[in-house]
């Protein structure tokens, strides 16, 4: 028994007994009809059943279902940045988090494009309740986040999760990705939580906490797409926190926003990988002396590095100027575009509700705004 067993994915040894236990369920068939759409079902249930890795089921299936997932929902993923990596080299990925399930699998196809090591990622447990699921992402090398705990539970729960991401980087040189924050960003405003790097934190038996996060080799990652493909599922949160309501999600809702987040029209994608933080934690390290300053300006370092190199669409530059009835970046985009963004408001939104149309330009908007923040203040 490993204290890591209510939250880690599985080992090699397990792999082949869960994917024999899973092969004829209905999500499997599901994922290799649409993965496979020309394939016999007896030749990829023997193929899975010859799959012993972790790492061969991420190459043999994950890795074609997200190459046909960019196919048919997308315009192509385009990367920048990840020559600067290292090979057999772990990092702690730290990025802005926009797709339940798109966010990791993307980094994890570019990593492997590129010859690097893949992650082990965290996913939180409201989004695995169903056995399979659960199944699926440990044999995706995915680490559980327990989500709704009392706070000292919380706290139990989160220091067995630093130590474990410290394992995973330090001792089995495997990377990690971590979103910024709890939950995806809805408004278009990506920000590092200070709480995220204190539970990195936790997990250091360093004297001096910036020490720790050298050794980590953090890296901050930019994501961005052309089209939220959840964008309109966002809307009645937004809404209840425009009007002080407390959002309460339905029965299914992660379950659907996660399937709409995969099938759903994204357009163009692109993928950014930063420096590895060494510079910045050194200043950190002589300007603050107390952890919690330090930790507040590590987060400021990782937003002004995503911002910094946060691609922004059409979709964005229109959306500004739709909000603000201007023309201030209409050499970004051409009339086609425009409409075709305004074809997507009327399908999507109530045009007689100006608070929820607001809200929708917002979140486009929104990354136009905090780049040209970050660009004036350098």
């Amino acid at each position: 028994m490993s204290k890591f067993d209510s939250i880690r994915p599985f080992y090699d040894a397990e792999v082949n007994e869960a994917i024999c236990n899973s092969v004829n369920h209905p999500m499997m068939k599901a994922i290799m009809d649409f993965t496979f759409p020309d394939v016999d079902d007896t030749i990829w249930k023997e193929q899975l059943k010859r799959t012993h890795s972790i790492r061969d089921f991420q190459c043999n299936f994950i890795y074609q279902s997200v190459q046909k997932v960019l196919q048919k929902s997308s315009e192509g993923l385009t990367t920048s940045g990840f020559e600067k990596l290292e090979k057999n080299t772990s990092y702690l990925f730290i990025s802005n988090h926009r797709d339940i399930i798109l966010d990791t699998s993307l980094l994890n196809v570019s990593l492997f494009d590129h010859g690097l090591v893949m992650t082990a990622s965290a996913i939180g447990d409201n989004l695995v309740k169903k056995d399979f699921l659960k199944t699926l992402s440990r044999l995706n090398r995915n680490f559980l986040v327990q989500r709704g705990l009392p706070p000292r539970e919380l706290l139990e729960s989160s220091k067995l999760m630093s130590e474990y991401i410290g394992q995973l980087l330090l001792r089995e040189n495997r990377s990690v990705w971590i979103a910024q924050r709890e939950g995806r960003t809805k408004d278009g405003n990506d920000a590092t939580h200070s709480g995220v790097l204190k539970m990195l934190g936790m997990g250091s038996d360093e004297p001096n906490l910036i020490d720790y996060f050298k050794k980590i080799k953090i890296v901050p990652v930019s994501i961005s797409y052309e089209y939220d493909p959840t964008d309109a599922l966002k809307m009645p949160q937004l809404m209840a926190e425009a009007n002080a309501v407390k959002y309460i999600k339905e029965k299914n809702e992660d379950f659907i926003t996660l399937i709409s987040g995969i099938i759903g029209q994204k357009k163009r994608i692109h993928i950014h990988v930063g420096d590895i933080l060494e510079k910045e934690l050194d200043y950190i390290s002589t300007e603050f002396d107390n952890s919690n300053k330090q930790i507040q300006a590590l987060a400021q370092v990782i937003d002004d590095s995503i911002l910094q190199s946060y691609k922004l669409w059409p979709t964005n530059y229109i959306a500004y100027d739709l909000l603000h009835k201007s023309e201030t970046y209409a050499a970004f985009y051409t009339e086609n575009e425009k409409s075709l963004f305004e074809r997507r408001l009327e399908m999507r939104i109530d045009e007689n509700n100006p608070q929820m149309m607001e809200s929708f330009l917002l979140m486009y908007a929104n990354p136009v705004v905090n780049k040209m923040k970050y660009q004036n203040a350098v």
